[in-house]
């Protein structure tokens, strides 16, 4: 599949309704979603025939590309079990196969949900350990809850076990690198991007936003194999 076309079966994908702005629920546009699974697949093969998660997974836009790329499961991990449902609808719209966990990737440790989402979709993401190749997430940027990002990104490379994409403003790069270095990952800048950011909440004063942000790739080192 092209770049384009994949960009175009994603126009389709819906949206939020009513947006939570304490979970700072912006969805990720077409162009930026296309554009991160299309290099995660063709560059670095991290999405054909993988297990790929999906942190923060809000309308599941990130797990359509993949499985539209050819990916071998999906599992989206949220807090919000009306997002879940969202993209539960469009699975069925795309007939997409994939499972949900609800769950509070901001606690530490992340505890099982106390209550069921659609379909009774519970649990943890520590349950999925070992089990996924590959870690996709547009994590929140910490203007409500200072420091989510990290927590988020540190979640996805503990539970990873190959590599992991995300965005982060591109004014944060030099702390991620250090974190990175400090987490025994290797972190790629594989792009710099423009976040455009639609006016969604009433505070908003502009019509739109243009946010700079840094695609990044974080491997983990593999452990070697017997000679």
């Amino acid at each position: 599949m092209k770049l384009k076309e994949l960009e175009g079966y994603l126009q389709d994908v819906a949206v939020f309704t009513k947006p939570k702005i304490k979970l700072e629920q912006y969805p990720t546009t077409p162009h930026l979603a296309a554009r991160m699974l299309y290099t995660a697949h063709t560059v670095y093969d991290d999405i054909e025939n993988k297990a790929v998660g999906d942190f923060g997974c809000g309308c599941g836009i990130l797990s359509i590309a993949s499985v539209m790329l050819g990916s071998a499961y999906n599992v989206g991990f949220d807090i919000d079990s009306d997002a879940i449902a969202i993209a539960q609808e469009n699975c069925e719209q795309f007939e997409i196969d994939m499972d949900f966990i609800l769950t509070d990737l901001s606690a530490v440790p992340a505890p099982s949900s106390s209550e069921d989402g659609p379909d009774g979709t519970r649990g943890s993401y520590e349950m999925m350990k070992g089990k996924l190749d590959t870690i996709l997430m547009n994590p929140p940027f910490g203007t409500k809850l200072k420091g989510i990002d990290m927590v988020f990104l540190k979640k996805g490379i503990d539970l990873a076990n190959h590599a992991v994409y995300s965005l982060h403003k591109t004014s944060t790069r030099q702390h991620i690198l250090k974190k990175a270095k400090e987490w025994g990952v290797e972190c790629e800048v594989v792009a710099e991007l423009k976040y455009n950011l639609d006016k969604s909440y009433s505070f908003h004063k502009k019509e739109s936003l243009d946010i700079a942000v840094d695609f990044l790739r974080f491997e983990k080192p593999q452990p070697k194999s017997d000679a």
